[in-house]
């Protein structure tokens, strides 16, 4: 009989920890945010909590907390502690922990509220009031509205799993947004809505990214354009040129392309910024010049419609599969830009594409690009930019030439479907061995590309081959 109850023990236990650490946080509580005092104003209890022993709690650096408090197991004040050992949290966001009874591990609620306050500049012109750079992470304040992305910001807290580093920014909802002087809110995984004050919710785990402000909105098709500037022919453009991309890339991954996308346009709090980047189901264009509405003037497409495929790329390269360790941020952005590349080529037009190439390999002149096999970290990119957006879809294309379309498309969709804790150089080698197949072939494009010093010159010698 002691047999029989140890081995139902031993059944039981690997399916707490599964349930465990498949829980997905929820987020509840109430938002205040003013756009003309730039402040908000968070109760908020995140619950549903996976039980994990090394972990940091992110939020923003410029919330001022008046407390964190455990609900469960047991209701009481929590002396938290702060770390700089979180590197995603020495600029936009803290790190915060709990240390335990003993002072030398952590604690970590199954539930707990957190009630802050933040303050941020609000720009108001672009004469003397005005920053000198503005990035995705920051809580953007413009006399019209308030941006914020959620993971790099981290407005609410996120919590954070050092030893599988993976980041739970997406969470289940239930909050209360106010905002007196604005007219209009969104959050992700909610459609917009004229109000002051709506209750948004979210079974589905979402990247809680905002904008909330003084604007008006179009849908078509259950896809929406947030203070676009488009008429109504200009958004049946778009739709249209956007419904023809996921189907491109629908048909090459052999993955759908299933989620409504929400397209948004605002200014900067700087001079001369101007960027999109994208947390689905949102896609956010930033700048002062033409915006969304250069992707249907004749004058400007060209140039800004491989932007958009490069959005919507992200769909599968960091929404389907999001990717850590060293060569996560390379291979998210560097896998999109490359999909990007193949889009350019198919529908936007060869000749715009060979531009593109060109004008990355030109970028990447005088760049010591250390090869896949050696980067031990994220610093070791040394100049991000040219690291993810250029080298690397650089030696994807070069890659390409040598295993051909077909194959190239498989390896993506191997890349997307193999299920793993880590997206690290061996996972990125192991899922090319398995598509190709074949010893001699997959050895040789690994010293070529991934290994040798001269990975950069042996790939650009490839393309520029007939």
């Amino acid at each position: 009989m002691k047999q029989f109850f140890l081995i139902i023990l031993l059944l039981i236990i690997p399916l707490i920890n599964i349930s465990a650490q498949g829980k997905i946080p929820t987020l509840t509580g109430k938002v205040e945010i003013s756009i003309t005092e730039g402040t908000f104003e968070c109760d908020l209890t995140l619950s549903e909590i996976p039980q994990i022993k090394d972990y940091f709690i992110r939020l923003n650096s410029g919330m001022n907390i008046l407390h964190m408090r455990s609900k469960k197991p047991n209701d009481f004040l929590i002396f938290f502690s702060k770390s700089l050992n979180d590197s995603l949290s020495t600029g936009e966001s803290n790190a915060y922990y709990f240390k335990d009874n003993n002072g030398t591990g952590k604690f970590l609620p199954e539930s707990i509220q957190f009630k802050y306050v933040g303050k941020f500049p609000v720009v108001k012109d672009t004469i003397e009031n005005y920053s000198r750079k503005d990035w995705k992470g920051n809580i953007a304040f413009n006399k019209n509205s308030v941006r914020s992305d959620g993971f790099q910001s981290a407005w609410y807290p996120v919590l954070y799993d050092v030893a599988n580093d993976k980041a739970f920014d997406k969470v289940k909802y239930d909050i209360e947004l106010t905002c007196s002087d604005c007219n209009t809110l969104y959050i992700n995984g909610n459609k917009p809505i004229n109000a002051k004050s709506s209750n948004f919710k979210s079974e589905s785990p979402q990247e809680l990214t905002l904008f909330c402000g003084n604007y008006e909105f179009s849908e078509l098709n259950n896809t929406f354009f947030l203070n676009s500037g488009l008429d109504n022919e200009q958004i049946k453009e778009f739709g249209e040129l956007i419904n023809s991309y996921k189907k491109f890339y629908t048909q090459n991954l052999k993955i759908p392309f299933d989620q409504p996308v929400s397209f948004i346009q605002t200014t900067p709090t700087s001079k001369k910024d101007g960027w999109m980047f994208v947390s689905y189901p949102t896609i956010m264009s930033i700048g002062w010049r033409n915006g969304l509405k250069s992707i249907v003037e004749p004058k400007y497409q060209n140039f800004y419609r491989p932007f958009i495929a490069h959005e919507l790329g992200h769909f599968y390269f960091g929404t389907f599969k999001v990717f850590n360790s060293e060569l996560g941020d390379m291979m998210s952005e560097g896998f999109a830009e490359f999909l990007s590349l193949q889009l350019t080529k198919k529908i936007i037009g060869e000749g715009v594409y060979e531009e593109k190439i060109n004008e990355k390999i030109k970028n990447l002149e005088n760049f010591n690009a250390i090869p896949f096999a050696k980067i031990k970290s994220y610093s070791e990119y040394n100049n991000r930019q040219l690291y993810v957006y250029n080298y690397a879809p650089i030696i994807f294309l070069a890659i390409e030439k040598e295993i051909g379309e077909k194959k190239m498309w498989e390896w993506l969709n191997t890349l997307l479907t193999t299920p793993t804790k880590f997206t690290n150089y061996n996972f990125l080698t192991s899922t090319l061995e398995q598509t190709l197949n074949n010893d001699k072939e997959y050895n040789s494009l690994k010293t070529e590309y991934f290994e040798s010093d001269k990975s950069l010159e042996n790939a650009i010698d490839k393309l520029k081959k007939e």
